[in-house]
C-alpha cells in the first residue's frame, strides 16, 4: 500500500518495528492468558526506506489445555493488528512531515 510517506530514518524504522512487535504481542495476550502461552515469538523485518517493506511473523505455541483454540486465526489477527498499527504510525509520520 502506498501512503506517500517521506524516506524513513533508521530511528523511525526501529520505532516502527517496536510498535508493530508490541501490538502483535499485546493482541495475543489480550486473547489468551499468558499462563496458557508456552512460546510467543514475534519477528518484524523491514526492507528499504522508501518504500519500506514490512514482514511480520508471529509464532505461538499454546498449552495442551488450549488444543481446541484456533491458533492460526489468532496469529492471522495478530498480524493484521500489527499491520494496522504500522499503517497508523506511517500516516502519523506523513502528517508530521507536511508541517
Amino acid at each position: 500500500m502506498e501512503i506517500g510517506i517521506p524516506e524513513l530514518k533508521s530511528e523511525q524504522i526501529e520505532e516502527l518495528c517496536s510498535i508493530v512487535e508490541k501490538t502483535a504481542r499485546q493482541y495475543v495476550i489480550s486473547k489468551v492468558s499468558p499462563k496458557r502461552i508456552e512460546a510467543l515469538n514475534i519477528s518484524v523485518e523491514t526492507e528499504g526506506t522508501k518504500p519500506v517493506r514490512l514482514t511480520v511473523d508471529v509464532d505461538v505455541s499454546l498449552s495442551p489445555l488450549m488444543k481446541k483454540f484456533n491458533v492460526q486465526k489468532l496469529v492471522d489477527e495478530a498480524v493484521k493488528e500489527a499491520f494496522t498499527s504500522a499503517e497508523n504510525y506511517l500516516r502519523e509520520l506523513k502528517c508530521h512531515s507536511k508541517k
